[in-house]
């Protein structure tokens, strides 16, 4: 045999491989798949979320009547803090909707979670949800997940060497930080939304998100400002935003930050891509009430549509399944990730060695 001969032969036992490879990944989920569905944990669970819109949306009613009757009063703080609550609730509704994990219909999910997000939260949709599902394909992916893309804070080494002057002295710190500068985080989104329709790039239904977050964020102030005085509006209005960022961005902190980096010319099969890269949190119902079920967060990457309640049945499928298979199934309590985030953060900002690039990286680079 000749040396192309060889070089052909060689060719196509790596192709042949690869293929097997890719064969046996796609079969592993479709098994894993196989069992989530005998167990009829995709289902939809109309009552829970039906339940939990109106009942969201009485407590949101009731806190305006509760504000119209306080007046003039500094226990109106007391009032924004709660509001800020039930706004976080009303993203996390928003999030299962993109998800379509709340109805059957693609337009009803849409719909609801455009409604939640502009209406009640006062949020783009669009922006969001463009930026949401390029991180679901690729979490903690350089290059791809634009959830550690350069900002604020450096999420990854690349990130950190990046950076000049009083950026580089201050990141060896970034951790300590991060959490107080998330009190400014309700206003970035807004700030972000409003950027974003505002352009002239595609955007479904841009004039109805506009109108939508017009007449949500016009409307709030208007209100502010005619019940109460100059500082007690200003004061309302910075609890509230403050307290509602900070609820936010603690509930999305801690699911992928401190996980495994991926380098963009890396190549992992999807099991392992939302597992590995992931991170989930113990605790009762009050965690999943404050994370709206995303401390469930390896079961809802790996089922993006599975309805927020039945994430914690299928996590012991899940957590087993990934057992059987040697796949690390990484799961922690809130403060101890928090304590991770931190950690990580500085760890990053120093120029710490690279310690968290993925374990099977090399088997799956390009």
């Amino acid at each position: 045999m000749g040396v192309g001969g060889v070089a052909d032969a060689e060719a196509g036992d790596s192709a042949r491989v690869g293929v097997s490879r890719r064969e046996r990944y796609v079969s592993t989920y479709a098994e894993l798949s196989g069992q989530i569905l005998a167990k009829g944990l995709l289902e939809r669970r109309y009552a829970y979320y039906w339940v939990k819109i109106i009942g969201t949306t009485a407590v949101f009613v009731g806190v305006w009547v509760v504000f119209a009757l306080l007046g003039d009063s500094w226990f109106q703080l007391v009032l924004a803090a709660v509001l800020a609550v039930v706004l976080a609730q009303f993203g996390f509704l928003g999030h299962d909707a993109a998800h379509r994990q709340i109805f059957a219909s693609h337009r009803w999910n849409e719909w609801t979670a455009r409604v939640v997000s502009g209406l009640f939260s006062g949020l783009s949709y669009g922006w969001w949800l463009s930026k949401h599902n390029r991180h679901h394909a690729n979490p903690n992916k350089e290059g791809a997940d634009p959830d550690v893309a350069p900002g604020a804070f450096a999420f990854t080494p690349a990130a950190a060497q990046g950076r000049r002057g009083l950026g580089r002295r201050l990141g060896r710190w970034q951790g300590y930080y991060f959490f107080p500068l998330l009190l400014l985080e309700g206003l970035a989104l807004h700030v972000t939304s409003i950027q974003t329709i505002m352009r002239r790039e595609p955007l479904k239904h841009r004039w109805c998100e506009a109108a939508f977050i017009v007449t949500r964020l016009g409307g709030y102030i208007t209100v502010l400002v005619v019940a109460l005085p100059p500082g007690k509006a200003a004061a309302f209005l910075g609890v509230q935003m403050g307290l509602f960022g900070l609820l936010l961005g603690g509930a999305f902190a801690p699911n992928h930050t401190g996980m495994p980096i991926v380098a963009h010319n890396e190549k992992i099969d999807f099991l392992r891509r939302q597992v590995l890269m992931s991170r989930n949190i113990r605790g009762g119902w009050p965690t999943n009430f404050a994370l709206g079920g995303l401390n469930y967060q390896i079961e809802h990457h790996l089922f993006p549509s599975m309805p927020r309640p039945n994430l914690r049945r299928a996590q012991p499928i899940v957590r087993d399944f990934c057992a059987s298979y040697r796949v690390s199934y990484t799961e922690t309590s809130l403060l101890s990730a928090y304590r991770i985030v931190v950690r990580y953060l500085n760890d990053v900002g120093s120029g710490a060695p690279d310690l968290f690039r993925c374990p099977l990286a090399e088997q799956y680079r390009a």
